[in-house]
């Protein structure tokens, strides 16, 4: 950006004063991000979370009633300092400065705080004001000049000297003035979808991720036991499953490790191994889960095995290792195709999901063993493992099972033609309407040309082989197949992705703006993509998701880039929607990582999604999580210091050529070169660290004063009622800073029991002593008491 500073002070190192700061070092960095364009600001409240849609109206800050950072208590207390700050007026006072100190205050419910405020991050400096429009501010400072310190702390901005607040407005400029107030509320392009899910430029829905686990060797499951301990167990594809606790740590020892018994290999790509497991609904009485793994049996023969397990007495964070009880054995032809899902549906059964026996084309048979219901494979089963079967059988079938009357056809099969589904998930339904409450998701892996996914139907032939999503694979069988087959619900092709790994309806509660989006993606092609359900005709969209961009994931903590290869998703027991990918395929390499699913858009209001776990004892030591990938902010405060070295050398490179003094004067500082260095590749790792990470920055424009202040001020600003500033709180201690109420008044703070006494309105107005703007008008008491605090 020509010209300088973006704040238009004389160096590029140049900060705002520490006056209406908390502190300034990181400031410099934000303004050297903002010259290099990098990041805009987009909204964020000051506990630097998205905003949010408040459950019940606001009274006071009603202009952010529909959606913002406030919710009824953070209302009533912004209501209350404001009337603290109203007792040092008269009825005089009251008309003239009323609506600008509301405006003010309420800033802090914007949904553009942190911007307002320079909060956008842990380590940004927090202003006692926000960034106020230069008209607006002038106007404030003409009209209301003594209420500045009422709104602040600090001393410097109100000096006698400042004649028309020229210096004070200085102080709160915003160099991008779209985003200052009150040119943030009628910026249609800033205002027109907050709220909604954020697309991208080809319309997709800009999602964040947050890194969750770390380090493991091709992640393929992870579940939670549904006993209200908030623990999920994540399943190396090697044999090995960790507990993993809500504080985020691991614990050192593994819940279960059969490392002895799954077959598998370190080649890139091989299917074997741990593939699935469950627990039992009844889990928290019973202490029983469910496996399934490739194994060698006898002979050296192939097979996939579903077992009964116990967690042990003496502790729940590990299984017992001798109670595991074969349920069933099904031989496997081929290396590959071996499905691997385990659910528990509503009606309490086992549904187990076998892939078609390997190879290509499902050549075994004459129609293949998807569409032969004398063959488990290639099928959806279903089993009651809570009784005994007969012949010493350790299931029973149930007694609704679709083809157990039909002849030659195996009793347990649900559901055939399948050909290789690779993750599948119940619906929890809609949390109001319980709406879609049961429904059965999957994701079928094709052949040549399409991926699909499908709706579990009881009884339901899904064409395999004779179908590959919509269209025919064996165009013989194909003619001669039931009009009764089951499509899918969507179908995509190769140049989308060629291996489907199907996910789950989100139900969560902390974003609520993808609530009954299906949420899936690609193996090969890292891709996540959605569903959404047209409730009219029953038919779905398909909707892709990106990454968000810097603006969109410019939150403390949040990726805009994951490991390509999507193994499998995942949802916690609050609903809460995760995906675990790696970056190297082979079921030996520690490169996988699990992510959480954010919508960076819009969150749920404070306090509606806790829970409190149920406690767990723990006897293994406790691994404390750390993060290895490098967050949006991360890769910012780079570009940032790239861009800060940069200016230095330029601004310290001697001159080749002596220029005239009047050439020299007219000349131009080349701003900082902005960084063009691409973000970092998926799966590559970066040294772990311990703390949030460092500061984000705003684009920052070259200030202009919009003409006619006092103008619109008149036109626009009501006398007791206006638009929105902040009680600003530090939700924690950040990086040793002590969390700490920042008032926006000090010594003798409104509202600070025993700090100066009440005060009062009295007839009649008194000047502030010192102050030459006869604008704003004071109580006796109320004027005597800030000129004690300015002297």
């Amino acid at each position: 950006m020509p010209g300088g500073s973006a704040s238009g002070l004389p160096g590029a190192w140049s900060c705002w004063p520490r006056r209406l700061l908390l502190g300034t070092s990181s400031l410099c960095l934000t303004i050297l991000l903002g010259q290099g364009g990098l990041l805009q600001g987009h909204p964020q409240c000051l506990d630097y979370g998205p905003p949010f849609r408040p459950p019940v109206g606001l009274e006071f800050c009603s202009d952010y009633q529909s959606f913002g950072c406030c919710d009824q208590r953070k209302d009533l207390r912004i209501a209350a300092r404001f009337r603290d700050i109203m007792n040092y007026f008269d009825l005089q006072g009251h008309a003239l400065c009323g609506g600008y100190i509301k405006d003010i205050l309420c800033q802090e419910c914007s949904p553009y705080a942190a911007h307002l405020y320079d909060a956008e991050n842990p380590q940004s400096p927090l202003r006692n004001l926000p960034g106020l429009c230069s008209d607006y501010c002038s106007a404030f400072h003409s009209s209301c000049h003594s209420a500045i310190s009422l709104l602040t702390s600090q001393h410097g901005p109100q000096r006698p000297r400042d004649k028309g607040g020229a210096h004070f407005c200085h102080l709160l400029e915003l160099p991008d003035k779209d985003y200052c107030f009150p040119n943030v509320l009628r910026n249609d392009h800033l205002t027109r979808n907050l709220g909604v899910v954020a697309k991208g430029r080809r319309g997709c829905l800009q999602l964040c991720l947050a890194e969750v686990a770390n380090g493991l060797r091709n992640p393929v499951s992870m579940v939670h036991a549904g006993d209200g301990t908030h623990r999920f167990f994540v399943a190396e594809q090697l044999g090995v499953v960790w507990v993993y606790l809500p504080d985020g740590s691991r614990l050192e020892q593994p819940f279960l490790d059969l490392r002895s018994s799954v077959l598998t290999t370190p080649w890139v790509g091989d299917e074997r191994g741990f593939l699935g497991m469950a627990f039992h609904p009844q889990f928290h009485r019973n202490r029983k889960f469910y496996i399934y793994y490739s194994c060698l049996a006898k002979k050296k023969v192939e097979k996939i095995r579903i077992s009964e397990m116990k967690v042990s007495r003496a502790d729940p964070n590990r299984a017992e290792p001798k109670s595991e009880r074969v349920v069933l054995e099904i031989e496997e032809p081929a290396s590959n195709h071996n499905g691997g899902q385990l659910l528990f549906g509503l009606d309490g059964y086992l549904y187990i999901f076998t892939g078609d026996g390997g190879q290509a084309g499902d050549p075994f048979g004459k129609f293949g063993n998807a569409q032969n219901k004398s063959s488990l494979l290639g099928k959806v089963l279903r089993i009651d493992v809570n009784r005994p079967g007969r012949g010493g059988s350790r299931y029973r079938v149930p007694e609704d099972n679709p083809f157990l009357s039909e002849p030659g056809a195996h009793p347990a099969i649900y559901a055939y033609g399948v050909r290789n589904m690779w993750r599948c998930a119940v619906d929890r339904g809609d949390p109001v309407t319980r709406q879609g409450r049961g429904r059965m998701f999957c994701g079928d892996v094709g052949q040549n040309r399409f991926e699909e996914v499908d709706l579990i139907v009881k009884g339901g032939n899904y064409g395999w082989r004779a179908k590959e999503g919509f269209e025919c694979y064996d165009h013989k069988l194909c003619h001669n197949a039931s009009l009764d087959d089951i499509l899918p619900i969507y179908a995509y092709g190769h140049a989308v992705g060629k291996s489907v790994t199907g996910g789950y309806v989100y139900r969560g509660c902390e974003s609520p703006n993808l609530n009954g989006l299906y949420i899936f993606g690609d193996f090969m092609s890292g891709r996540l993509m959605a569903l959404q359900e047209d409730r009219k005709t029953q038919k779905w969209r398909k909707r892709d998701i990106c990454l968000g961009d810097p603006v969109s994931c410019a939150f403390p903590g949040l990726l805009s880039a994951h490991s390509q290869f999507i193994i499998s998703f995942a949802e916690d027991e609050a609903g809460e929607l995760y995906f675990l990918a790696t970056s190297y395929p082979s079921a030996y390499a520690p490169h996988g990582s699990v992510y959480k699913l954010i919508d960076p858009s819009r969150r749920a209001p404070p306090g509606k999604c806790r829970y409190k776990p149920v406690p767990v004892r723990t006897k293994s030591k406790r691994i404390r999580f750390r993060p290895l990938a490098t967050t949006v902010l991360d890769l910012l405060k780079k570009q940032a210091e790239k861009a800060a070295r940069n200016s230095s050398s330029a601004s310290s490179a001697p001159s080749l050529e002596p220029a005239s003094p009047q050439r020299a004067a007219s000349k131009t500082p080349a701003p900082p070169a902005s960084s063009k260095k691409a973000s970092r590749r998926p799966g590559t790792k970066k040294k772990a660290r311990a703390w949030p990470p460092g500061p984000q920055a705003k684009r920052r424009k070259r200030p202009g004063a919009r003409g006619g202040g006092r103008q619109w001020l008149a036109q626009h600003r009501p006398a007791g009622k206006s638009r929105p500033r902040p009680l600003v709180k530090r939700a924690t201690a950040t990086r040793g800073r002590t969390a700490r109420w920042v008032q926006a008044t000090a010594g003798c703070s409104p509202g600070s029991p025993g700090s100066c006494g009440k005060l009062g309105r009295q007839r009649g107005a008194d000047v502030w002593p010192g102050v030459s703007s006869p604008g704003v008008l004071l109580s006796p008491a109320g004027a005597k008491a800030l000129a004690g605090r300015e002297h």
